[in-house]
């Protein structure tokens, strides 16, 4: 036995969903996307917030350590997108996350593709939205959406890449405005996507392990 810090768990998540989602719904996502030479991919979206307070420092017992920060509060969005062949894919956006802003990151998406991508995504009511069937329609042969159980965000390996996001952001010289907290997101993306081998480490993430379709890429 050891002292450790539990994880967390919906008390609204049905466990048989999320034994259907391993047994069933997963396995056939992945032979659909092999079977037409296609690509499997998580998505998910994260805001990041001057204010948010991230990290640990040295200090004095008995004194608090103070960091100097910016005392505007503003915000950043982003939507990532990881491979199950290291692949990263993501947008940063300042409005909020809409139907209109997941067509706008779905058209940018496919563009990045020569063959189908198989995303798998949770159920924000963006995702499931008239415009986004509409798009998905017009699209037959880009994308296609695959959803998560319902209150299962530990399914979802994009969850850890927000985790990282918000760890590695710079924790002493912090962003004085928005666009500095934009330029330091997409530089933190753009780092990933050189590490392919991060990417694929996700998969391998302390909450659920997924197979990886082949060997990381090299950029």
């Amino acid at each position: 036995m050891s002292f450790q810090r539990p994880d967390k768990r919906a008390v609204e998540q049905d466990p048989e969903a999320v034994r259907r989602w391993h047994e069933e719904a997963w396995p056939a996502i992945r032979a659909k996307a092999k079977r037409g030479g296609g690509e499997n991919l998580f998505a998910d979206q994260v805001g990041v917030r001057s204010d948010q307070v991230t990290g640990h420092t040295w200090g004095e017992k008995g004194r608090t350590p103070v960091v100097r920060r910016s005392g505007n509060r503003f915000a950043v969005n982003a939507m990532s997108v990881i491979s199950t062949k290291g692949r990263m894919h993501f947008m940063v956006f300042t409005e909020h996350f809409t139907a209109e802003v997941m067509c706008r990151f779905l058209d940018r998406l496919a563009g990045h593709f020569d063959h189908k991508v198989h995303l798998v995504v949770d159920g924000h009511s963006a995702h499931r939205s008239k415009k986004v069937r509409d798009w998905l329609a017009a699209h037959p042969d880009d994308v296609e959406l695959h959803f998560l159980p319902p209150y299962s965000p530990e399914l979802n390996p994009d969850e850890l890449v927000n985790d990282d996001l918000k760890h590695s952001l710079p924790k002493q010289h912090r962003a004085r405005n928005q666009a500095e907290l934009t330029a330091e997101t997409r530089r933190f993306f753009r780092r990933r996507q050189r590490q392919p081998h991060i990417v694929c480490g996700y998969f391998g993430g302390p909450h659920v392990r997924y197979v990886l379709d082949e060997n990381p890429m090299s950029f």
